[in-house]
């Protein structure tokens, strides 16, 4: 499915061609639109996974839940959102509120896909189960659940962000790939010259002349510009220093000194920036604290549907469309376990 195609189904296309999601965020192309459609779907889903919660206790807290669940997402997003931008610029990050924006769209929108797929699930217990401690734990683990593997999406994009240099753009990585493709100096070898001295050819004129090595301790002529020839010793040579032992080649397989096998290359020396494939990289500051983000928005969002409270409604009381606060989500929690 393309990028630039708009569908309702944009869940679809988020689970099957993922990567295609994270280009067109990399490359902040029609992003507004993305977001957009993301939202939509997201409301939808959360609309009606929120009419089955309120079932539970009545029509009523049905509506209201269908409308307060969409609401407890996005506001959980209006708050969060401002911190991981800033989290990722004072870090040296490149994301911008879009990208950043899109990014926990994504998470949010396969929350709400996944958790209206358990739906069914959940008006099956409602019917067969109609137990409200239990059906509000059945409910919270599934909403629990969802919100991790929409968060797994998240930690996924921001890691190919990272990837494209968004979140660490200073860190400069070689790879051996990279490496291998420049091409590597070869030192060149002197051919090999019979002992003994051997005079030195003079070059003739228009043509260039050849290097040709010298043993040491051989007197080499040398005419100056002014036609006056001086003389030399040759120093000593040293060559390079071969393995005797190739790999690839029959056992005792040597080569004389001075001479390469063939198919021998000469290595570059290693700069020190080298990055070995399969080797862990750093992770970048940003992408730690991404997950520090990911705890705040957890804290963020059960203590906000704590305010907002009721989604079930407690068959035992009238309907109303806040609760007075008091306690805590957590603690809430452990009293109905501790009852069940």
């Amino acid at each position: 499915m393309s990028g630039d195609r708009p569908s309702p189904l944009v869940i679809e296309r988020i689970l099957r061609d993922r990567e295609s999601i994270w280009q067109q965020i990399v490359a902040e192309r029609d992003l507004n639109a993305l977001t957009g459609r993301m939202l939509t779907s997201s409301a939808i889903a959360l609309a009606c996974y929120g009419a089955v919660l309120g079932f539970f206790h009545s029509p009523l807290m049905a509506l209201t839940s269908a409308l307060k669940l969409p609401l407890l997402f996005l506001v959980t997003l209006v708050i969060c959102l401002p911190t991981l931008y800033l989290f990722n610029l004072v870090f040296g990050a490149r994301l911008s509120v879009r990208q950043s924006l899109a990014l926990v769209m994504v998470a949010i929108t396969v929350t709400s896909m996944l958790a209206v797929a358990f739906a069914p699930i959940s008006l099956f217990f409602l019917i067969t189960a109609n137990d409200y401690g239990f059906f509000k734990l059945l409910n919270v683990s599934i909403l629990t659940l969802s919100a991790l593997v929409g968060l797994r999406f998240l930690t996924s994009g921001m890691q190919v962000l990272n990837d494209h240099g968004l979140l660490a753009p200073e860190a400069a990585k070689v790879t051996v790939d990279e490496r291998a493709g420049a091409p590597a100096p070869v030192q060149a070898v002197p051919a090999a010259v019979p002992a003994g001295p051997t005079p030195a050819a003079a070059p003739v004129a228009g043509q260039s002349a050849e290097p040709v090595a010298v043993p040491a301790g051989a007197t080499v002529a040398e005419s100056t510009a002014n036609g006056a020839v001086t003389t030399a010793t040759a120093p000593a040579q040293v060559p390079p220093q071969v393995p005797t032992q190739w790999a690839g080649q029959p056992a005792g397989t040597s080569f004389p000194p001075g001479m390469l096998p063939p198919g021998y290359v000469a290595q570059r020396p290693w700069d020190g920036r080298t990055v070995r494939r399969g080797e862990p990289t750093q992770r970048p500051a940003s992408m730690t604290l991404l997950y520090i983000w990911i705890l705040l928005f957890g804290f963020v969002g059960t203590q906000l549907a704590w305010t907002l409270r009721p989604f079930f409604g407690d068959p035992g009381q009238d309907f109303s469309f806040f609760r007075s606060i008091d306690g805590n989500f957590y603690a809430e929690i452990l009293r109905i376990i501790g009852n069940l």
